[in-house]
């Protein structure tokens, strides 16, 4: 008689918890993911305004996110199709008029195609190209890090970047990667961010790769159906209220039912795991730092327009002043991605602690106004329809030094899976993912489970695993 399949339950189907039980699948583990809502996907999933679905927030991926790129693949989808690959840039509407700057690489190798960039950039003075370059150098001797972590902020300054290639760049930069202000923000995470995109040996890994559809259909959904087809359970609207040790693996409650597994991967926001690790002795230290996160909170304005309207670019850079009522950051044409949204704008507020207490009527007529004064068009001031969408936890505060815990917990066969765990990298759903893939890991090399069914899940796993950074 064969031995049985190895059960393990993945709490959470946010990326983190939908990637965890895509490489658990792929093993030969018999997966159960439960998610607390109706819809997969976490702080990134799809939702409906209007009768249609949209973002709960507008994304921007990078071509370095490679982890992201073979999970999709490995659940079917095709990236090709699904993302809109596009060079790096930082483009504003008028640069020549509105004091912002025109910066887009060309399809050369690297690191030619970000020193033709630079070269052609407008907007920026001849000081604020050989600071870029300085910075740039140096950053490479330093191999993308500091021995010693501090702000964004104190980084520019040691490197002598100018105020206008700050304001243009640098900071725009920070806040839409760490969703923290420069002031606040992880220079040494900021480096890695920057490694990987402007540092990195490949110009295909700096380009920016913006969703076909919504973050529902591109990875969480696929993701569901991978774990249903290799025999595995996905049950949405189910939360796990306890967590008991047996004594050859877990009992989970789950909507007030008791249900067993070899082991646990607790994908559920910092908070949530922490009070289900609570009440073990030996976790309490982890249960501490996980309640210890700060977070910030991004907002995304949709704007309806005339269905015919169109943007010259699918994206831009707008001047933020949140002081003169301008809160937009970056503008998207959905219509150029998705062409069942024809006349729909996208204007991203990332670390939007004060545009969020603005409420949603008052923030919405001032991004309106800022995107008729900056794109030059006064129709823009008037869209038919609007919504503001608000994660009020969308990131953690990546702040210098943080302490992220790893995926191993002191409780055998109970792992964690988050964008809030140990990396290098910060709240992102490439970390996301990677951190789902070494919680697979760990489940997969925990002592704790009975040999035999290790021995089979493995036997029962197929093809390359992915790698984790």
């Amino acid at each position: 008689m064969s031995a049985p399949e190895l059960t393990v339950a993945v709490v959470g189907a946010g990326w983190a918890g939908c990637a965890a039980a895509v490489e658990l699948a792929r093993q030969g583990f018999l997966v159960t993911l439960v998610e607390s809502a109706r819809t997969l996907g976490g702080r990134a999933r799809a939702v409906e305004v209007q009768g249609r679905p949209f973002d709960n927030g507008q994304h921007i991926l990078l071509g370095a996110y490679r982890d992201t790129l073979r999970m999709l693949r490995t659940v079917g989808v095709d990236p090709d199709e699904a993302l809109l690959r596009l060079p790096v840039q930082m483009r504003y509407p008028f640069p020549e008029q509105s004091g912002g700057m025109d910066f887009v690489a060309p399809k050369w190798p690297a690191p030619l195609h970000l020193a033709a960039a630079l070269l052609r950039a407008t907007g920026l003075a001849r000081a604020d190209k050989l600071a870029l370059a300085r910075f740039q150098s140096a950053a490479r001797l330093m191999g993308w890090g500091l021995n010693l972590d501090c702000s964004v902020e104190e980084l520019l300054a040691r490197f002598d970047q100018t105020p206008r290639l700050n304001r243009l760049l640098w900071h725009p930069l920070c806040i839409a990667a760490l969703n923290t202000p420069p002031q606040r923000a992880s220079a040494n995470v900021f480096l890695a961010v920057l490694r990987d995109s402007l540092g990195a040996r490949r110009r295909a890994a700096s380009d920016m790769l913006l969703p076909r559809r919504d973050l529902g259909a591109l990875f969480p959904q696929a993701a569901a159906a991978y774990v249903e087809s290799h025999g595995g359970t996905v049950r949405p609207g189910v939360k796990a209220d306890a967590l008991a040790r047996l004594e050859d693996g877990w009992q989970l409650t789950l909507n007030g039912a008791l249900e067993d597994f070899d082991a646990v991967v607790l994908a559920t926001p910092a908070s949530v795991s922490a009070g289900l690790l609570a009440l073990y002795p030996e976790a309490k230290e982890l249960a501490g730092q996980l309640s210890s996160f700060g977070y910030e909170p991004i907002a995304t304005c949709y704007l309806q327009y005339d269905p015919g309207l169109r943007l010259d670019l699918p994206f831009y850079a707008l001047l933020d002043d949140p002081g003169s009522g301008r809160w937009g950051q970056f503008v998207f044409d959905r219509g150029q991605l998705d062409a069942s949204q024809g006349g729909l704008l996208a204007v991203v507020v990332s670390a939007a602690g004060d545009a969020a207490a603005l409420g949603q009527d008052a923030l919405a007529r001032q991004i309106a106004a800022q995107l008729a004064h900056d794109l030059r068009r006064p129709e823009l001031a008037a869209p038919s329809w609007c919504r503001v969408i608000t994660e009020k936890r969308a990131t953690f505060s990546c702040t210098p030094g943080l302490q992220r815990p790893e995926v191993e917990t002191p409780l055998p066969g109970v792992v964690l899976a988050g964008d809030y765990t140990a990396s290098d990298y910060p709240a992102t759903l490439e970390t996301a993912v990677r951190s789902g893939i070494a919680a697979a890991t760990a489940v997969a090399a925990c002592d704790r489970l009975p040999r035999e069914k290790r021995s089979l899940s493995h036997a029962g796993g197929g093809g390359g695993g992915a790698s984790v950074q």
